[in-house]
């Protein structure tokens, strides 16, 4: 069966607003959650149907490069690949709030009685050559983040100890305060929630379970990329509270300005200088492209301006079907210096243009006289 439409799966129209496609997300999420339909794999297949489908509308960029070419535009960008029901409420769990999960489910988002958290997301910066988001590459991060301290495996504990349970909380993570007929939960602030405190603390990372890490994270850069895109490397930011459910890492792209190209959308523009004399007569002339160089023939009378196309040798697309045109702008010269030769010959070439004028300029002369004859 072909691909679903993303807005179909969710039931929005293409104008639908960043609130609507947020609200039709958490509906189908709330209708399909396997602890609703238990042993229903329909109901889990449109229950992760869904989570891509908002995965992708969810996000400004991604929904751009859909809108645009389909599925095919998302090509070379990472995700999720949800493969359960808790990587996507791990993913997505924000949108949602811990009463309709127990309104609907009976229980809150947990693992093994306590609260399932994502690590923290980084966010970092990558400058890459013009020459690099044309054709793609790959690159290497080096950034420090935190990890699972080996020493104690994320105890905080000293070897040959173990964390005891938090005397506030009785190891719940979590305290209850009665307020007439009313009672609140909250994170219990002796133990931050984990229900645990450490009593003889790892050296190594003195108690907290983490310590700061080199870490070397390759990311593969599609042709086509332009500046000011945001990659998203899923599960390459901090480890959770668990050990797992790492956050994402989040790579802001800029790109070099090129001494020659400057880029409009999928095609790329070059502005060549050409002699007033190579315009009016018209030749051939060498131009750089992408690649290297290329001959390009001018027409004879080609003025400032003019645009000359090379088809196909711009930009490639980011859903693989081809590239956008190179544009040559033509911009003529005019001398600021002449050989005395050159400048005879340049009033000589005057005097007959003065009496055989250019239909465009004869026809500005008559209508001018006519304006002041008024």
């Amino acid at each position: 069966m072909a691909d679903r439409d993303f807005y179909e799966i969710l039931g929005v129209p293409r104008s639908a607003t960043e609130d609507e496609i947020k609200k039709a997300y958490r509906k189908a999420a709330l209708k399909y959650h396997p602890d609703r339909n238990p042993g229903d794999k329909e109901a889990e297949r449109r229950f992760k149907e869904a989570a891509e489908a908002y995965e992708v509308l969810g996000d400004a960029e991604k929904r751009k490069r859909y809108d645009q070419f389909g599925r095919e535009g998302l090509h070379g960008i990472p995700g999720h690949g949800f493969a359960t029901p808790e990587d996507i409420f791990s993913a997505f769990g924000d949108i949602f709030s811990d009463s309709i999960f127990e309104d609907f489910f009976g229980v809150g988002r947990r693992r093994g009685g306590r609260r399932t958290e994502r690590g923290a997301s980084l966010r970092t910066e990558l400058t890459l050559d013009f020459q690099e988001a044309v054709f793609g590459t790959e690159k290497t991060l080096d950034l420090m983040r935190e990890e699972i301290c080996p020493r104690c495996a994320g105890s905080g504990a000293k070897e040959g100890t173990l964390p005891s349970p938090c005397p506030a909380c009785g190891g719940r993570g979590e305290v209850v305060q009665a307020h007439g007929f009313f009672s609140v939960r909250s994170a219990c602030s002796r133990c931050a929630g984990s229900g645990r405190v450490v009593t003889a603390q790892c050296p190594d990372c003195r108690g907290s379970g983490r310590i700061r890490k080199r870490a070397e994270i390759k990311v593969r850069i599609p042709a086509g990329i332009d500046d000011g895109t945001r990659l998203r490397l899923a599960g390459e930011g901090e480890p959770g509270p668990d050990g797992r459910h790492r956050g994402d890492l989040y790579v802001d792209l800029a790109v070099r300005p090129h001494p020659f190209f400057t880029r409009q959308d999928v095609n790329v523009l070059c502005e060549v200088p050409l002699p007033f004399s190579l315009a009016a007569l018209g030749g051939e002339i060498e131009v750089p492209t992408l690649e290297g160089k290329t001959s390009v023939k001018v027409p004879r009378g080609t003025q400032h301006g003019d645009i000359l196309r090379l088809r196909g040798q711009g930009i490639p697309r980011l859903d693989g079907r081809g590239r956008g045109d190179q544009l040559v702008r033509i911009a003529i010269q005019v001398p600021t210096s002449m050989t005395r030769e050159q400048e005879k010959a340049l009033r000589e070439y005057a005097r007959h243009e003065e009496l055989n004028p250019d239909p465009q300029r004869k026809s500005f002369l008559d209508r001018l006289k006519g304006y002041f004859s008024l």
